[in-house]
């Protein structure tokens, strides 16, 4: 059993190897082990040390002979000399070999079967491999009869690299070699780094195959009408595409195909501090059962989660397989989209709560990926908001370059004739500290009329700072929320954050004025006029 788990891995185990067991075999191992514990209605909590986020300062892509002309090498990914990777696989497999159990999950990455990877994972943790099996797609048993992986991650979270013997940064290392089809991921027990580095390896083929992968979530209404929505962490993606009069196809990475879109995942990877049970009953409901996965969650010494407790961090998630939602689109599929989203957290409260975009305002925004952090969110935040752009709402998982995605999309809005639309879910009335929090009721309420169509049939004005057409009125929404400036009450005080915010925007933008056409262009300079 153990050479058939590992066949592919380059490891060679000196004890069990646990393959593919299911959640309550997984979770029994979890709690024999001590690697967490069971909240009150039967979720596993586990903790993940000093790692309560992705590192991004160590992720390195190899840069191997046949694709180092085409990464976006940088900041994002950093360059791993063959030889040392080679090395440091060598050692992760020694140390995985060494240990006294492995567990392993054969997995699917992409529900479409034209444009899915297999996916092997190996690790030393039972809720690890519980996390991967809730989150990626779980192939029938008949399908893993001699599961060949297409790509292999080396999970080993408690393994420490030498930096100076390894070519990484710190002890912690996330490497990825297309050539060698191999993920290693030491020193850190933050379980989204397995899903967001097979997310970096669909980013990397899919588009040689002529689809779009995208950072967004995606559902889908009755009458087959394909809604996505791009966002950063906490701008709503999850919470907004969790519909109970829609059906979910997945929240947060797809691909954009000929056909139709398609999940790449099998499960969901909630953000949930400050989780409402009546603002996101979906998500609450999925978190609070036997199966799921809740990290740096705060339980009392009965199990009852503290949802507001931010004590570990900001960054607590929910990891359930995607069934836990009602009502999902069958089989991760839909077809074209006809609605496009780009959710904003605007926290300097100048953007206007939805605004319609021109295909080329569309990639404009797009290649901007525009939200803003506020202080309590991350350490080190000062008490005034600070723009965040991350360039195809994903930067941190292209290792290509984000101009190759941006000419896709406008591409597959232009043939498929998908109407797009900006959404502020940050602050109204004021910047973060004299303003107040969107509601997300009329946040609710005016994506239901753009997906719905009636929000196109209303009139529209223009913003004059950022060129943006707003509608002037909306059955059931005060006019001042849907123009900002009317919203505050220091009119000055707005034309002044606006044209900072212009001023970000365009200095951001600089770096992609030579890659984009005329009418791109001509949309950049609108929004900084």
């Amino acid at each position: 059993m153990s050479a058939t788990a590992l066949a592919g891995t380059g490891v060679s185990a000196g004890g069990p190897v646990l393959p593919n067991l299911a959640a309550a075999e997984l979770v029994g191992h979890a709690l024999r082990r001590g690697e967490g514990r069971l909240s009150a209605d039967g979720a596993f909590i586990a903790l993940t040390g000093q790692h309560t986020g992705r590192s991004v300062q160590d992720k390195f892509v190899v840069d191997d002979p046949e694709v180092t002309k085409d990464v976006w090498w940088g900041r994002i990914n950093q360059k791993m000399e063959p030889a040392k990777f080679a090395g440091l696989a060598a050692k992760v497999r020694g140390w995985l070999g060494q240990r006294e159990v492995l567990f392993t999950q054969d997995l699917y990455a992409g529900a479409d079967p034209a444009h899915r990877i297999r996916v092997r994972l190996v690790t030393t943790n039972a809720w690890h491999a519980l996390f991967a099996r809730n989150m990626f797609i779980r192939p029938p048993r008949a399908e893993l009869d001699g599961f060949q992986p297409d790509f292999t991650i080396l999970h080993a979270p408690e393994y420490e690299a030498d930096p100076a013997a390894d070519g990484c940064r710190t002890s912690t290392c996330i490497a990825l070699s297309f050539a060698a089809k191999t993920i290693l991921i030491a020193g850190t027990s933050y379980a989204g780094e397995i899903k967001k580095s097979i997310f970096t390896v669909m980013n990397w083929l899919l588009p040689a195959r002529g689809v779009l992968p995208m950072h967004c979530s995606a559902n889908v209404g009755r009458h087959a009408d394909v809604a996505l929505f791009f966002g950063l962490s906490g701008t709503g993606k999850t919470t907004l595409s969790s519909d109970p009069e829609r059906a979910l196809i997945g929240d947060d990475e797809h691909g954009w195909s000929d056909t139709g879109v398609f999940n790449f995942e099998g499960g969901c990877y909630a953000k949930v501090i400050k989780l409402s049970r009546d603002a996101e009953p979906q998500i609450w409901d999925a978190s609070h059962r036997f199966g799921a996965v809740l990290e740096n969650v705060v339980a009392d010494d009965r199990g009852n989660l503290d949802l507001d407790d931010n004590r570990y961090t900001e960054n607590t998630r929910s990891c359930y397989p995607i069934n836990f939602i009602p009502g999902i689109a069958p089989g991760g599929r839909a077809g074209l989209p006809k609605n496009v989203v780009m959710l904003t957290a605007d926290a300097f409260g100048v953007l206007p709560p939805i605004s319609k975009l021109t295909p080329a305002q569309a990639m404009y925004h797009f290649l901007s990926g525009y939200t803003a952090r506020v202080a309590g969110t991350e350490k080190g935040l000062g008490k005034e908001p600070q723009a965040t752009f991350s360039t195809c709402f994903g930067a941190p998982f292209l290792p290509r370059h984000p101009e190759v995605y941006g000419k896709m999309l406008a591409e597959r809005i232009a043939r498929d004739g998908s109407d797009c639309w900006l959404v502020n879910t940050g602050w109204t009335g004021g910047a973060y500290g004299t303003g107040h929090r969107m509601s997300i009721q009329h946040t609710r309420a005016l994506l239901r009329a753009a997906l719905d169509g009636s929000l196109a049939k209303v009139e529209f004005v223009r913003d004059p700072f950022f060129g943006l057409m707003m509608p002037k009125s909306v059955p059931g929404i005060p006019d001042n929320v849907l123009n900002p400036r009317d919203s505050w009450a220091d009119k000055a005080a707005y034309d002044k954050t606006a044209a900072h915010l212009v001023s970000l925007f365009e200095k951001n933008f600089e770096s992609f004025a030579g890659a984009v056409g005329d009418d791109v262009k001509a949309a950049a300079i609108k929004a900084a006029a």
